[in-house]
């Protein structure tokens, strides 16, 4: 009897240990702060999938799908959004989830000091609670993007009890309502989560803890994973693809990204932006453009893993501007526009995140711009930093990708919008506000189509960012974990995976 007894327990623990399982991921970088309404960094939206649910989410078609609100129900003046939400959720404080905290959520997103969603949500005059789980946003003009802002960091949901509790620092232990809690955190060393038992939605959820450890050069999280010591890494050096499908433990998935890779010149953030050519010059500017080799750069910098593409959206895109085509790389003509600028051999530095694909593309776009004449210095920063720098004006050039968003609104507003919180270039005109708030009123694609190619015709006389290319996501992953989504904003959602 005690054998058996024993024999029981053995596989009582034995059973419990295989359950208790934790997912540990790679990321490229360090996140900035882990508070929705703050935070700007493309890993910590791959944080916030496991630990904040949005109102509502997009599918592997961009296909606005429910998450926190079941159903939603546009007036006939488009000028309110009346959203029913999902009964019994509670923050991971145990507090309920409820018409008043989306409320608060959104009134917090649009006024906290510093706040990146205010941009995203401008439209939005006030929200109205009409019963528990009946909410109804209230808009100054119709806004076609609101569904798909609600559907990234402006529709997550944090505890108003917490966010109260913790004015000036709730980022530094978050309360949402995802499927897992936040633990811990160590600076550039890892984030820990654990399992939310209380979750609306826990029965897709099956591992207990997740550990997210950042680790900035690709070669080194390809390795930990093969070591064993990851399940999982996100952005996997595109030189490295071909030996991991040769991997028989490993398995690699891809897909085009919504955003872009690009370079944000200093054109009016400071007075930086009149202290060298590049930002002073809109010839000057062109001529870096022309320096350039789209193409080539995607091969070399990429090894073939993204599309070249001159604007906020990809040529494939069905908002692309075909009436401002990519241009070709034409050094002759480079040079003749620094002759008419009467500059001579300008010189600029390039800041650039400390991540592997950023590096390699900053000594790309070096070699390709000196043959026109450009002098290009690269100051590599961490990514945080760099950020922070860049809010103050205190850069010439940036290398800086943007994960992109379903609506081309998400690619555009925050960057060229007068005082918006993402436009690092400083500059602000007003017929590009007039054109980006037609853009968000204009109901009907076709007419949306007219404006963007009208603004990406503007856009080109300034060039206040230089876009390059259209990254494939690219992840690789333990074969035993099944499970994976491959949707276009590059997040890694946690529900249905296994291993």
């Amino acid at each position: 009897m005690k054998k058996k007894i024993l024999l029981a327990l053995a596989l009582a623990f034995a059973a419990a240990a295989a359950t208790a399982q934790t997912l540990r991921i790679g990321l490229a970088e360090d996140p900035d702060v882990l508070d929705p309404s703050l935070a700007r960094s493309f890993v910590g939206r791959i944080v916030f999938a496991s630990l904040c649910d949005k109102l509502v989410d997009i599918d592997e078609k961009l296909n606005i799908v429910p998450q926190l609100a079941t159903s939603w129900q546009w007036s006939p003046d488009n000028k309110a959004l009346t959203m029913k939400l999902r009964p019994g959720v509670t923050f991971h404080d145990g507090e309920k989830f409820d018409a008043a905290a989306v409320k608060f959520n959104i009134e917090r997103h649009k006024n906290i000091a510093g706040s990146n969603r205010r941009g995203e949500l401008l439209p939005v005059t006030s929200v109205d609670v009409v019963d528990d789980l009946t909410v109804r946003l209230n808009l100054s003009a119709p806004f076609s993007p609101l569904l798909t802002v609600l559907a990234d960091r402006a529709g997550m949901m944090v505890s108003p009890k917490a966010a109260q509790a913790m004015p000036t620092n709730f980022g530094t232990h978050p309360v949402c309502s995802g499927p897992f809690k936040f633990v811990e955190r160590i600076a550039q060393d890892r984030i820990v989560l654990e399992r939310y038992a209380n979750y609306w939605d826990k029965g897709r959820i099956h591992f207990d803890k997740i550990t997210f450890q950042p680790i900035v050069d690709a070669t080194v999280r390809l390795a930990n994973l093969r070591s064993g010591q990851l399940d999982f890494i996100e952005r996997v050096a595109p030189a490295d693809v071909a030996s991991i499908k040769k991997d028989n433990k490993l398995a690699l998935a891809r897909i085009t990204e919504l955003g872009y890779q690009g370079i944000t010149i200093n054109t009016g953030k400071s007075d930086l932006a009149h202290k060298n050519p590049l930002g002073r010059d809109p010839r000057v500017r062109e001529a870096f453009e022309l320096s350039l080799d789209r193409a080539g750069i995607v091969k070399v910098a990429m090894d073939g893993e993204a599309e070249p593409g001159n604007q906020w959206v990809p040529p494939s895109n069905g908002f692309y501007a075909r009436n401002v085509p990519i241009p070709k790389r034409d050094i002759a003509r480079a040079k003749a526009l620094l002759k008419e600028a009467g500059v001579t051999n300008p010189s600029f530095t390039l800041m650039t995140p400390t991540t592997s694909d950023a590096q390699r593309l900053a000594q790309v776009v070096q070699a390709m711009a000196k043959e026109a004449g450009f002098d290009v210095k690269i100051q590599a920063t961490e990514f945080a930093t760099s950020l922070n720098l860049a809010d103050k004006g205190l850069f010439d050039a940036y290398v800086l990708a943007w994960s992109g968003r379903a609506d081309p609104d998400g690619n555009l507003f925050s960057f060229y919008g007068c005082k918006q919180p993402l436009n690092y270039s400083g500059e602000c005109r007003a017929n590009w506000d007039e054109l980006l708030n037609r853009s968000r009123t204009t109901l009907d694609k076709n007419g949306r189509i007219k404006v963007f190619a009208t603004l990406a015709a503007e856009v080109e006389k300034e060039r206040p960012i230089i876009y390059l290319y259209h990254r494939n996501w690219l992840w690789a992953f333990n074969k035993k974990l099944t499970g994976m989504r491959t949707v276009p904003d590059g997040l890694i959602r946690v529900q249905d995976l296994k291993m």
